[in-house]
């Protein structure tokens, strides 16, 4: 099945080299499947914890990707809270999509207390809730390799690609992760005017939505409006 724009950049976005990668709340395996096309790691972790779903996603690898070498496969029918990261030595990369970004907070919270000295990378793209999110990755000591907006049916995503590596001084510069920003710094950068243009409709969107929360409430304006009120959207 083709992927959509949103599975398309995320897969575009994951580069070979990591031994482990896990496609979490993987729903039917989309992202997964395409990973294991291109080879892009020695093993696909599908996690989810909807049993009859897993139970068909499994029936459908063994049949087009039977058990092979290289690359391999493996289904895990467990909460993303609790994934078995420290079974494997190697670095791995955790895929995280399709989720609110409440509950995203909850799931990499969990992952780094449970794995406090372990280098993990994420790629994280929440439904909603993504300046809350933005700021736990900041608490979590995350920095960003690569972040990214687009738009699918109507809908606007963020895609952060970040690093947790606890073995990393926060303060240490280094050439390939930058610190993330509370409302983004990379997605306000236009290639083209096709994307300045989603980039300023996601703007007065967010801006409108933190608008009605502030009218909501009694106080000062949010720090969240204040942030997104001084954003320019460059073309590059």
């Amino acid at each position: 099945m083709k992927l959509g724009h949103r599975l398309t950049q995320l897969n575009n976005m994951i580069p070979t080299g990591y031994t482990h990668i896990w496609d979490c709340c993987c729903d039917h395996g989309l992202l997964g499947a395409a990973l294991l096309a291109r080879q892009a790691s020695p093993t696909i972790h599908f996690v989810d914890i909807v049993p009859n779903l897993m139970q068909q996603l499994e029936n459908k690898l063994q049949r087009f990707y039977p058990r092979q070498p290289i690359p391999q496969w493996q289904v895990h029918c467990i909460d993303v809270a609790k994934l078995p990261l420290s079974d494997y030595s190697e670095s791995p990369l955790v895929v995280i999509a399709g989720v609110g970004g409440d509950l995203m907070i909850e799931l990499v919270n969990s992952i780094c207390l449970q794995n406090p000295q372990l280098h993990i990378d994420f790629l994280l793209c929440p439904v909603h809730h993504q300046y809350e999110l933005r700021q736990h990755l900041i608490k979590l000591e995350c920095r960003l390799i690569d972040e990214k907006l687009i738009e699918e049916n109507r809908r606007f995503y963020e895609i952060l690609y970040i690093r947790r590596d606890p073995k990393l001084p926060v303060n240490v510069a280094n050439d390939s992760l930058t610190d993330i920003d509370p409302i983004g710094n990379v997605i306000w950068q236009a290639s083209d005017a096709a994307q300045q243009d989603i980039a300023m409709r996601y703007l007065a969107k967010t801006i409108a939505h933190y608008s009605r929360i502030n009218q909501s409430r009694s106080g000062n304006t949010s720090q969240a409006l204040k942030e997104y009120q001084q954003v320019n959207i460059a073309l590059k």
